[in-house]
């Protein structure tokens, strides 16, 4: 009978009300956010996108997630960075508010971001915030990473839907590199020790040299090497060691201390472990010398016998050419086969592993992938390969790559490390470069490097140009090869083709010259482009453009113009002017780069010595050139945008090419040109743009924005 009264007593709630226990009371409205279907019930349901936690009590209301958070700002010092956020304007009906700090690192020439491995230090913790900002230790230098600050609440697990979350992308610095790995003795006498050590894991820019300091008495000594020989010591002596590596920001840790000592007995001659690399050496190089005079005998008594040289005898007379090695164009060779069996080795394809798809290239795919060798670590490789129903004449060109790549050894060449020729598909296999071309990384990292550092990459490109240079290889001039850039910053030229260069219109009539031909407008010198006469002469024009391109952080060369423009302008003796923040040295090096008459441009070797000398002399390289100098030499200026003709300031923005930052200057409320006018470093700085090469060209067309506002202001009478 009580629960028939109860339940007619419940039964009385009408819709929109309810009552959580039986028996006489009071209905009561549904709790905020809830509702509920029918009479008589004891408990409102959350409405959708509303949620209680399992600690809520079932009478309480219903909340939802909060929003995300708000005006995140990033503060990086080398490759350390300093988070900080506002709260979310709505917190979803709760006071549990709590925050989450996922990092990922990025790869610009990938298009993907991955979670960041667990040496990323990130305090005071990383998930379950109470403080709005954290500071991350340890990320690499010269990468990109993507922080995702999370709000959630009590009621985020309760959502079927991820987080909301507010971004924020940033580039860290460059940094002093790591420790050195274990010391190891070589070799030691009475007086010396022979020491060796590998590079350090992340050397986090182009290592200078090393220090070594040892002690019985506490002393130290610089190599470039990462080896050394330490003379001058006293025999049966303990010694300890330690070795650290330099860079341009500076000295890394030491490696942990270790013992060495050297023998008792003093002697004069060198131990048999130090003499034997000599013993070696000094074999290898006199058979070495006899099979020269045996080959070179067997060639002039051909000679003798047949009256001419025979075109193998006539190749291998430019190897024994004194203290060069001259290139051999491998379309010089009947069969393509012999010339790849000479110069790539035969990789078995068992040892190849092919894991994504990276690009397309002029015969295929380009890959990324990795490559176990028998005796050797396993290494992450880059792989061409050569796409099915390929006529002969294609693979015949497709190999000529290997079979000239294959000929080079130089740290700023690409380094080839073999074909696979006997399965399908047929593969070429080279070393693989993290940060993609050089162009698109500058353009990512707009005003992250300083002077040196640049210069640095200019000198690297320099020098694999200058040992092309000194092979006599003018197959293809500078402006037909990609420059690649490694995660070290070490530029390397690579022989792979056009593929960059293909944004010029090729039905532009000025693209193929009259003897047949792609010819990149822009990089190319004049006489290359009218005669086709390439030579490391106009190999230096096309350095003197990729010079202005990596000043510029990738920016196009000539912007804008036809090519058509382009050949007139350069016929008329205009030039490029420098860009921004350039130093003047460098401009005038450009400038000679460009010299009409090619054989008054520098040779690589000066070109290499001249940037040598402003490495070495860094204050050099703080005169920069005003952009209107030189009235002696015409230089082409870039036109300045006329704000007036924008409706909004997303279209300035777009004309400027800041376009990420058009939210970020609508969320802050810079909405109008009056506003963005009075803008400041500390303005941008806080709306998000912390880069220091971006804030810098925002900050200068606002002050070309303002002079245009002047003049345009109503003169009062």
């Amino acid at each position: 009978v009580w629960n028939k009264q109860a339940c007619v007593c419940n039964s009385t709630c009408s819709p929109g009300t309810f009552k959580s226990k039986q028996g006489e009371g009071l209905c009561s409205p549904c709790p905020p956010n809830s509702r509920t279907s029918s009479g008589a019930a004891s408990i409102c349901s959350c409405r959708t996108g509303y949620y209680r936690a399992d600690n809520d009590s079932p009478d309480s209301g219903c909340t939802t997630v909060p929003s995300a958070p708000r005006s995140v700002i990033s503060s990086v010092n080398e490759t350390s960075l300093v988070l900080e956020w506002s709260e979310p304007r709505d917190q979803g009906g709760r006071e549990d508010l709590l925050y989450n700090v996922i990092c990922k690192k990025c790869l610009p020439e990938r298009g993907t971001c991955t979670r960041c491995d667990d040496n990323v230090d990130i305090s005071p913790r990383h998930l379950g915030l109470t403080e709005r900002h954290v500071t991350v230790r340890n990320l690499q230098a010269h990468t990109q990473y993507s922080f995702e600050i999370q709000a959630v609440n009590g009621v985020s697990n309760k959502s079927p839907y991820a987080p909301q979350f507010a971004s924020v992308n940033i580039t860290t610095n460059q940094a002093a590199p790591s420790a050195v790995p274990t010391v190891h003795l070589m070799g030691a006498s009475a007086n010396t020790m022979s020491l060796s050590w590998l590079p350090p894991e992340k050397p986090n820019g182009i290592i200078l040299d090393y220090e070594i300091k040892y002690h019985e008495k506490v002393r130290a000594s610089v190599t470039q090497r990462s080896s050394a020989r330490i003379e001058g010591l006293k025999p049966g002596t303990p010694y300890v060691v330690q070795v650290r590596a330099r860079t341009v920001a500076g000295y890394g840790r030491y490696s942990s201390p270790t013992d060495f000592s050297t023998n008792h007995q003093a002697d004069a001659d060198k131990t048999l472990q130090e003499q034997l690399p000599l013993i070696v050496g000094s074999l290898t190089a006199g058979l070495v010398f006899i099979i020269v005079v045996v080959v070179i005998a067997i060639v002039c008594l051909r000679k003798q016998r047949n009256g001419s040289e025979s075109e193998y005898t006539e190749k291998l007379q430019q190897y024994i050419t004194p203290g060069m090695k001259v290139y051999i164009d491998p379309f010089t060779y009947e069969d393509p086969n012999e010339a790849i069996r000479e110069f790539a080795k035969e990789i078995d394809v068992s040892c190849v592993k092919i894991e994504e798809v990276i690009g397309a290239g002029e015969f295929g795919e380009v890959c990324r992938g990795r490559l176990k060798l028998p005796g050797r670590r396993e290494i992450i490789v880059a792989i061409k390969t050569l796409k099915a129903g390929y006529t002969e004449r294609q693979r015949r060109d497709f190999l000529s790559e290997a079979s000239i790549m294959g000929q080079f050894d130089h740290p700023n060449i690409i380094r080839l490390e073999g074909v696979v020729t006997k399965s399908r598909p047929v593969m070429i296999v080279t070393e693989f470069m993290e940060n993609g071309a050089l162009d698109s990384f500058l353009r990512l990292n707009d005003g992250q490097f300083t002077v040196i550092q640049l210069v640095g990459m200019l000198r690297g490109i320099a020098s694999g140009m200058k040992y092309l240079s000194d092979m006599n290889y003018v197959h293809r001039d500078l402006a037909a090869r990609n420059i690649l850039v490694n995660s070290n910053l070490v530029c390397k030229v690579s022989d792979f083709g056009l593929s960059r260069f293909l944004e010029d219109d090729p039905t532009d009539p000025t693209y193929t010259s009259s003897l047949g031909g792609k010819i990149p407008i822009r990089w190319t010198a004049p006489e290359a482009i009218a005669y086709r006469k390439f030579t490391s002469a106009s190999d230096v024009w096309s350095y003197g453009i990729v010079m202005w391109e990596v000043m510029s952080y990738g920016e196009r060369p000539y912007w804008d113009m036809s090519n058509q423009d382009v050949i007139n302008a350069v016929e008329q003796d205009y030039r490029l002017p420098p860009p921004m923040d350039c130093p003047t040295a460098l401009h005038q090096l450009m400038l000679d780069c460009w010299v009409k008459e090619r054989n008054l441009r520098p040779k690589f070797s000066q070109i290499v010595n001249t940037l040598d000398k402003l490495i070495r002399n860094a204050a050099s390289l703080k005169v920069v050139t005003s952009t209107h100098s030189g009235a002696s030499q015409p230089l082409l200026d870039r036109c300045v945008p006329d704000y007036t003709t924008f409706t909004t300031v997303g279209d300035w923005l777009d004309a400027i090419k800041m376009s990420r930052y058009r939210d970020n200057f609508l969320n802050a409320g810079f909405a109008s040109f009056d506003l963005v006018a009075q803008m400041t470093a500390e303005d941008l700085l806080r709306i998000g743009v912390t880069l220091a090469g971006h804030q810098k060209k925002i900050l200068g067309s606002i002050q070309d924005m303002r002079l245009q506002m002047n003049q345009t202001l109503p003169v009062q009478v």
